[in-house]
């Protein structure tokens, strides 16, 4: 009995450490475009976010997000500093949560 759960707790926490992707946020996605990316986009969040499909922010933010930091970065240059910088790397899990979240097939708005 001991064995069988000891087992349950070490798969649980083994599972806990593989789903790192699940601690993204899309309400803290939103607080960082409002933040950072608004005034350089000079779109609302609803806006931003209904650029693309769900599948289409899934492609742009695939790995490390190259394809989005290159697009977004020469359609608005004076983003480019922030996407290029640390604090995007750090923020990225959270914004493409919120672009997904609120992407024009989602069905969803956002408040911004």
């Amino acid at each position: 009995m001991k064995k069988i759960i000891g087992l349950l707790i070490s798969a649980f926490f083994i599972l806990g450490l593989m789903s790192t992707n699940s601690f993204a946020d899309a309400a803290k996605g939103q607080k960082y475009f409002l933040k950072y990316m608004k005034e350089g986009s000079g779109m609302t969040g609803a806006k931003f976010a209904t650029e693309h499909t769900q599948a289409e922010w899934k492609a742009l933010f695939e790995g490390k997000g190259e394809k989005f930091v290159a697009a977004y970065s020469k359609k608005y240059p004076s983003l480019e500093a922030f996407l290029k910088g640390d604090k995007f790397e750090k923020f990225m899990p959270d914004i493409k949560d919120f672009c997904v979240e609120f992407a024009s097939d989602s069905g969803n708005v956002p408040s911004c």
